[in-house]
């Protein structure tokens, strides 16, 4: 059973994919992943240096990504030579974590833009973690200390939550307190194992 995660810049998706892992499933994180692909010593990370130069470089030998950031950003050839070699890799590693995965696993693939990339027809359920604007804009500023243009900016270059919500076979709205979206995703896990049982 593959099932996509997604949801807008601070919906909750982060914590929803940990309480599902809680709750049994195998949660593959496409973001972490493609960090791993071109971590420090990797092929991926030489590829990216014969294709950017040396000065992607932090003194640490790891990638600096805020200067991989700001050379990519606004760049749409820069962007994509880079997806060009970080895709593939984040791809093979996918498919080996869910060839890892036991045969009646729930594998939850954590997209943040999978509304975005026009995949959610690769999966068997999409469930979408939603939060109004207004929540999302507090938690940025509130929590993670960004400015409210900063913030806006970040949400009006993701899909609109009509977009995400078009593509949802299971909807989680984080409104409330963490109990609350812990027994919806309880709720909303279940309902996932059950469509996978034959018959169901």
């Amino acid at each position: 059973m593959r099932v996509g995660l997604t949801g807008g810049v601070a919906s909750g998706k982060s914590t929803v994919a940990a309480m599902l892992e809680e709750l049994g499933a195998v949660v593959i994180d496409a973001d972490a992943l493609a960090r791993e692909v071109v971590a420090k010593g990797t092929p991926g990370l030489a590829a990216v240096v014969e294709e950017f130069g040396e000065e992607l470089l932090g003194p640490d030998g790891e990638l600096d990504r805020p200067a991989m950031g700001r050379l990519v950003f606004g760049d749409e050839s820069a962007r994509r030579r880079l997806e060009a070699i970080v895709h593939p890799l984040v791809f093979e590693r996918i498919v080996e974590l869910e060839e890892r995965a036991p045969a009646d696993a729930v594998v939850v693939h954590d997209i943040p833009l999978l509304a975005e990339n026009g995949r959610a027809g690769d999966f068997d359920a999409v469930i979408v973690v939603d939060a109004p604007e207004e929540l999302q804009l507090q938690r940025m500023t509130g929590d993670r200390g960004w400015t409210e243009d900063d913030a806006r900016s970040r949400i009006a270059a993701q899909a609109t939550r009509e977009e995400r919500r078009a593509i949802a076979t299971h909807v989680i709205e984080n409104t409330g307190t963490r109990k609350d979206l812990r027994g919806r995703v309880a709720e909303v896990f279940a309902e996932v194992v059950s469509a996978e049982q034959p018959g169901g």
